[in-house]
């Protein structure tokens, strides 16, 4: 049983003919990529440096387009299926040596082919759950910070909320002793005006035991005022008393009197 024709591989291809590179030289670049996904071998390009990587990512992107544009694949979904350099022309040329010698100079070209496919369904299953467990990962990771952040965050407000509660707890304490320290200047400014009028007008200020004493003697002869005052009305009130009943008196007799003259 004959094996599968190069030109009769399976997928989409890009080909390169003539390139400037030797077939060997390609080789050693095509066997990196040979079976890897079109972004992971496009990864492997661009860190290999080797003169002909460059060359082979063209092809590369070029296979890639035309599973896209011709075939209507996903580009996600494919791999290099197949990739080989094939020997092309090669060139001679001449190089002068000693007495009068020449020395053979061959200048080898390539054909470079790559072939690009749809994965598997089963490498697109585990492609799929291996891109879910590093999405999952990932978001793990995104809230991890973000609560790292928020609690950073809440102890930012914290503090900030705490330092304004001393600054103002602060400027309270501030404020009570100035007004503190206002009284006693107002109670010295007070006994300084006082001593300025004794020394003014020779009168000494009453203590308070004085001013209380006084007014209790004050609050004493008002309420004698008022007793006496009291007194006085009782004897008014008597006497009113007594001219009521003389008057009484003197209507009884009276009428005693018209009683005796008209039985006379």
């Amino acid at each position: 049983m004959t094996a599968t024709k190069t030109n009769e591989r399976p997928g989409t291809r890009a080909v390169l003919r003539h390139s400037g590179l030797s077939a060997s030289k390609v080789r050693q670049v095509l066997d990196l990529i040979r079976g890897q996904d079109v972004d992971r071998a496009a990864e492997i390009l661009t860190g290999t440096e080797r003169e002909a990587a460059n060359v082979i990512g063209k092809v590369l992107t070029s296979a890639v387009a035309n599973a896209a544009h011709n075939d209507y694949l996903n580009p996600d979904e494919l791999y290099v299926s197949a990739c080989f350099a094939d020997e092309g022309t090669t060139a001679k040329r001449w190089r002068p040596r000693a007495r009068g010698r020449a020395t053979r100079i061959r200048k080898r070209s390539s054909h470079i082919t790559i072939i690009v496919s749809r994965l598997p369904q089963d490498r697109l299953e585990l492609r799929r759950k291996r891109m879910e467990a590093v999405s999952a990962h990932r978001s793990r990771r995104v809230d991890a910070s973000r609560r790292r952040a928020d609690l950073s965050g809440r102890l930012s407000r914290r503090r900030a909320a705490h330092a304004v509660a001393e600054a103002e707890a602060e400027a309270a304490a501030a404020e009570a002793e100035e007004e503190v320290i206002g009284a006693d200047e107002e109670v010295v400014d007070d006994d300084a005006t006082d001593a300025v009028e004794v020394e003014e007008t020779g009168i000494a200020a009453p203590e308070d035991g004085d001013v209380e004493d006084e007014v209790t003697e004050d609050g004493d002869e008002d309420v004698e005022d008022v007793e006496d005052v009291e007194d006085v009305e009782d004897e008014h009130d008597d006497a009113d008393d007594d001219a009521d009943e003389d008057a009484d008196e003197d209507d009884t007799a009276a009428a005693h009197a018209e009683a005796e003259e008209k039985g006379e």
